[in-house]
């Protein structure tokens, strides 16, 4: 093919099968809304996205990987041989993805017999004459591909937008030699990762000494014939030169292997047309709907969509150039889209928070008017009126009137606090860098892992330690805390972990947050979270630690304008309480009723000791099964928590569901309802969907089945505390208008800015209306009890009587 007095346009060749694997490594276990995993379908969708907002492509194929033996089987049968199994959450991800490309519209190009590789190869060779050629992959291997700035390679360095774009001369940075001389470089070194042998006994660095000393494989093996005497010039080792020359078939044969073809029978045909022109965004947009996409829908939206003539360009540019930003809405509006929002929400409990895309698209509406009468109608289908008239419609302009009013803070105390921990962070550093014998960057995976698992061999004998994607064993909390008793270096990586997260999310960002006035203005979200809790942003109040000192003073920046104090009330046990009115279980219902402590009283049951004498780790693992059952916990997740072994785990599980029969039935019905309805129901109604509890795939079914036992509790917690805060919104406006006002909502807890003289008239109010929201009747006689504190500050709170 030639192109006489043509423009060169960009080719984009998508390696789609390296950058399903590496996304599926970096996404594990996301899935749609339907159940079905999709997190490698969601990296590659992201890459392209990147890719096109990157490089701007004026076409884009993809090669994919058929299944069969290749050409490099049928020479060499174990190539690939110690790759494992396709997970099986995989294979299907496999097939999905070209769906993703066909609402792209970008063509698939596939030979029996060739891997992708060898079709990328073919059509870099074949057409880099015709266009300026990119190559996009997860892959190493097209590195050998490159051809000054004719041929590129755009790869993946780590997770799936840490993107590198590669000439020749970056690839002679990294390896010290071109890219023709990397299939030699395998050849010598091999390639674990695809079987591929090379030189036993030759790694990577004796590699880079021979190609960059000789210049290639057969300048190796010729000097070895005619000028050994170069070898002990470049300072080769006699013990290499023998092994190159007793292993040469092997390294010959392993190049062979590692050469990437440029002969696959692939007829290329031009697309009629450039990639923008022939992106159809509607078809993608309706793909990523169904697929649970939402942030990608506003970054497809980033980049042109179609090329038309330019007075249709001028007349839709709002369409043809969409950007991420909201559109700015009339105040009549703005309330459209947040009754439309929480609808949605209550109708897909799994989109949380929805934005106007978000509405418009999930109702494939036009307007916020059409999506409003579709969701109205829909609420009342699903019959969902109580949960939406009586709780969430009300709460919208309560959470207004708390964003608006935020709370006052003690910015200075913040700024001491910064200059303290600050100090402290750097002592607890030097102390790690003192027990790893050298300094190192403790936020780097990579580099904490070196520390931690190479050079000090730290590893509990008898357990897998999970990997990263890369193959490094991780270094994520979960897996640092199994090993804590291990070697001391871990407790000090935990706290400095604890102290800079606190700094970063809280000390040092609430100041520039700060209002004119002092004040912070987080964002409550009512719907931002799927079983009806609320979420915060800007910060993220709602994950302040609690019983930690660190936690507390912080806390104690949060503080009342003069003459007021706060005021805080807090649910007490109210997860437990709820479960034993929805479960029925009247031993569980009698413990609150004759006001027990429930967690020395079912110590007390599993333990088979009476109340007194329980001891303080009886209660403790008491309540670790009483919240663990709540929570879907397992046997597995029980012996973690406990510290013990699975059949003492299994013996306190089913000592537990014999003394609470009527718990035990209760969350064998909720499973088994929620498998069968798909959702599950809260005292008032609210609904949770869950898609996954059907899926095919073992792991996708049990964290739904999980979920759904614990949805019923905390989503009646959460319409609760909202009936309440509605109620004393209302009791503020009628008779403290000027004296009170809610500033916090932090889960189970309400915290309140009031004039110091109303303390005495409001608290006893405030503190029956969340008692009273189920009725004793209703709670079949058990109570919903409310804790009340005040203090100057959020951290130093004294109860009130």
């Amino acid at each position: 093919m030639t192109k006489k007095n043509k423009k060169r346009e960009s080719l984009v060749l998508l390696d789609t099968h390296a950058i399903i694997h590496r996304a599926y490594h970096a996404i594990p276990e996301f899935t749609s809304p339907s159940g079905e995993p999709v997190g490698a379908v969601y990296g590659l969708a992201a890459m392209l996205i990147k890719i096109i907002n990157d490089l701007k492509p004026d076409h884009v194929v993809a090669a994919y990987d058929l299944p069969g033996p290749t050409h490099r089987h049928e020479v060499y049968k174990k190539y690939k041989a110690k790759r494992p199994k396709m997970d099986d959450e995989l294979v299907p991800q496999i097939e999905r993805s070209r769906d993703i490309l066909k609402a792209f519209g970008i063509p698939i190009y596939e030979v029996a017999g060739f891997e992708a590789d060898d079709i990328i190869g073919t059509l870099a060779v074949s057409l880099k004459s015709d266009f300026n050629i990119i190559i996009a992959s997860g892959d190493m291997d097209t590195l050998q591909l490159v051809d000054d700035a004719k041929v590129r390679v755009y790869t993946l360095r780590k997770g799936i937008q840490d993107t590198v774009l590669y000439d020749e001369d970056a690839v002679i940075a990294r390896y010290g030699f071109g890219p023709r001389l990397i299939p030699d470089y395998k050849g010598f070194a091999g390639d674990p990762s695809d079987n591929i042998i090379g030189i036993p006994g030759i790694g990577e660095k004796t590699a880079t000494t021979l190609l960059t000393t000789f210049g290639s494989m057969e300048a190796v093996y010729k000097a070895l014939e005619k000028s050994p005497e170069l070898f002990v010039k470049a300072h080769i080792k006699e013990r290499t030169i023998g092994l190159l020359q007793e292993h040469r078939d092997e390294a010959e044969f392993s190049k062979v292997l590692a050469t990437i073809r440029t002969d696959a029978p692939v007829p290329f045909v031009e697309p009629e047309q450039s990639f923008q022109k022939a992106f159809d965004s509607k078809t993608c947009i309706a793909l990523f709907t169904e697929l649970g996409f939402r942030s990608l829908i506003a970054r497809v939206r980033t980049f042109s969509i179609k090329e038309e003539d330019e007075t249709n360009a001028k007349k839709e540019d709002s369409t043809k150039q969409l950007t991420t930003e909201q559109p700015m809405l009339s105040e009549s509006d703005t309330q459209l889209l947040k009754e439309c929002a929480v609808m949605l929400w209550l109708t897909q409990s799994e989109t949380t928070n929805p934005t106007l895309e978000d509405v418009l698209n999930g109702t494939q509406s036009e307007t916020l008017a059409e999506a409003h009468t579709k969701l109205s109608a829909l609420i009342k289908k699903e019959k969902l009126d109580r949960v939406y008239e009586d709780i969430e419609k009300p709460l919208i302009p309560v959470v207004d009137s708390v964003n608006a009013r935020g709370v006052a803070i003690n910015s200075s105390n913040l700024v001491a606090l910064s200059k303290e921990y600050h100090t402290e962070l750097d002592a607890i550093a030097e102390r790690i860098y003192k027990v790893a014998g050298e300094k190192f960057n403790i936020n780097s995976p990579k580099q904490l892992g070196e520390v931690l698992f190479t050079k000090l061999g730290i590893s509990i004998p008898g357990k897998k330690q999970k990997k990263t994607s890369t193959g490094q064993l991780s270094t994520k909390e979960s897996e640092l805390v199994k090993l804590k008793d291990a070697h001391p270096i871990i407790a000090e990586i935990l706290a400095y972990r604890e102290l800079a997260k606190l700094l970063g999310t809280y000390i040092d960002a609430i100041p520039p947050l700060l209002g004119a006035d002092g004040r912070l203005r987080t964002t409550f979200i009512q719907s931002g979270a799927a079983t009806g809790r609320f979420a915060s942003r800007d910060p993220n109040l709602q994950n302040i630690p609690i019983k930690s000192a660190l936690g507390q003073r912080i806390r104690r920046a949060f503080i009342a304008e003069p003459g007021k104090q706060l005021v805080a009330f807090d649910y007490s046990q109210i997860e437990l309480r709820l479960a034993a009115i929805l479960s029925g279980d009247k031993k569980l219902q009698h413990i609150f009723i004759q006001n027990e402590d429930v967690h020395t009283a079912v110590a007390a049951e599993i333990f088979s000791v009476s109340p007194e004498k329980v001891t303080k780790e009886m209660r403790r693992r008491a309540k670790v099964v009483n919240f663990g059952i709540l929570y879907g916990m397992g046997v597995n997740a029980l012996r973690e928590n406990l510290q013990t072994d699975r059949a003492e785990a299994q013996a306190y599980l089913n000592r537990y569901f014999e003394t609470f029969e009527g718990l035990s039935t209760y969350l064998a019905k909720t499973k088994a309802s929620a498998a069968r309805l798909g959702y599950t129901t809260t005292f008032f109604g609210r609904k949770r969907y869950f898609p996954g509890i059907k899926s095919k795939l073992p792991f996708v079914r049990a964290q739904a089945e999980r979920m759904a036992i614990n949805a019923p509790l905390q989503g009646t917690q959460a319409d609760i505390i909202k009936i309440a805060m509605v109620r004393i919104h209302d009791l503020i406006a009628k008779e403290f208008p000027n004296d009170v006002a809610l500033v916090l909502q932090i889960h189970d807890e309400l915290i309140f800015e009031v004039a110091s003289e109303k303390i005495s008239e409001f608290a006893p109010k405030a503190k029956h209306m969340m008692e009273s929201v189920l009725t004793r009747e209703q709670a079949d006689g058990v109570p919903i009890t409310v804790s009340s504190e005040a203090g100057q500050n959020w951290g130093e709170m004294k109860p009130l009587i």
